[in-house]
């Protein structure tokens, strides 16, 4: 074995750990660049993930007074990296919880192995165990419980951070004694924070799977309409009920009626454009008249369909003055009208009602 192989490790896994305290205040979390430091941080913990399988530092048979002082801190690798994991973004949010959950999954499969999950983290971690998919710290259906349960484990958690604080502080004067119970406080801590973890993300895969099931299927009639639009642009139906012109004058058919050598492509007639549109008038292609009111009239009058002066017509004819046997005609007639009306007075002719 490489005798170097230790004091990388060492090095790499104190690198990754400063690096990843100085993501964790860091204000771009939605950068480009973020995400490439958050990427590069990972892939240090997963390399010290490897050196430790390569130096087999671990083994499930051993208890935890036989696992080495300096090697206890490597026992919250697979918290670390799986925190990093949650805390990150990615384009498949799923994937990337499921990692996160499988390093969760392993810190405690570890914390169990070494008797280090005290009475509740064991009940927790049955509870976990049994069912995954619905863990929950505490009853969703009781919210006094809940927050109870809440309020007891912001206080337990506060107890442990004050522990790991008072032995961070005095680190350089502590023995090899001291350094093992700030590891197994530390452990502590982040075994107290993986079940909250467990929790939020039990909640969150419940959220995603929601949204996936919740997508509406395929609209059958959506599928039908598009299915009848695409059948039309084949074979050139359309729904319009006012055809163009160019149909109008084709006869409803679609396309050119020459190729480019100037023969017929399809059967067609000749006839002047009047014409034409005058036989679609009053067809279901609703086309509108095609001659005004005035030449509607001359038409008329040309067929001799109008009648023009006459009595009927309520036009007095002009007389002539200069024609003098018109105006003596006429002046014989109303001299004869005024010596009828004389020889027959106004009610003369109704002798029903005299007494």
């Amino acid at each position: 074995m490489d005798p170097d192989q230790p004091q990388n490790l060492r090095s790499l896994f104190v690198t990754a750990k400063a690096d990843k305290t100085a993501l964790e205040v860091r204000p771009d979390t939605t950068s480009e660049l973020y995400r490439r430091d958050v990427t590069a941080v990972i892939a240090k913990f997963e390399e010290c993930q490897r050196l430790i399988r390569l130096l087999s530092l671990f083994s499930a048979n051993e208890p935890i007074e036989e696992v080495s002082t300096g090697d206890l801190q490597y026992l919250t690798l697979e918290y670390l990296l799986a925190d990093l994991l949650q805390r990150s973004y990615s384009s498949d949010r799923e994937v990337l919880l499921r990692r996160s959950l499988q390093n969760y999954e392993g810190y405690l499969s570890h914390m169990d192995d070494y008797g280090l999950l005290n009475d509740s983290n064991r009940k927790l971690y049955e509870r976990y165990t049994s069912k995954p998919t619905s863990f929950s710290l505490t009853p969703m259906n009781d919210p006094t419980t809940r927050r109870e349960a809440k309020v007891s484990r912001f206080r337990e958690e506060k107890e442990l951070k004050q522990k790991l604080e008072y032995f961070s502080q005095n680190h350089s004067q502590l023995d090899d004694e001291d350094i093992r119970r700030l590891y197994l406080a530390e452990l502590d801590l982040y075994t107290h924070q993986t079940f909250q973890a467990l929790d939020l993300l039990a909640q969150e895969f419940s959220m995603l799977s929601a949204i996936r099931n919740a997508a509406p299927p395929p609209d059958p009639r959506q599928q039908e309409d598009t299915r009848r639009r695409n059948n039309a642009d084949q074979s050139g139906y359309s729904e319009r009920l006012d055809p163009s012109l160019s149909q109008l004058l084709r006869g409803g058919r679609g396309g050119p009626i020459l190729n480019r050598d100037g023969r017929p492509m399809q059967p067609f007639t000749l006839l002047d454009r009047r014409t034409q549109l005058q036989q679609g008038v009053f067809k279901p292609s609703h086309n509108l008249p095609t001659m005004t009111i005035d030449e509607y009239l001359d038409e008329e009058n040309r067929q001799g369909n109008v009648v023009q002066g006459g009595e009927q017509s309520g036009i007095q004819p002009e007389i002539d003055e200069d024609d003098l046997d018109i105006a003596d005609e006429e002046t014989m007639k109303a001299r004869a009208w005024d010596e009828y009306k004389e020889a027959n007075p106004r009610g003369s002719g109704n002798t029903l009602n005299r007494g």
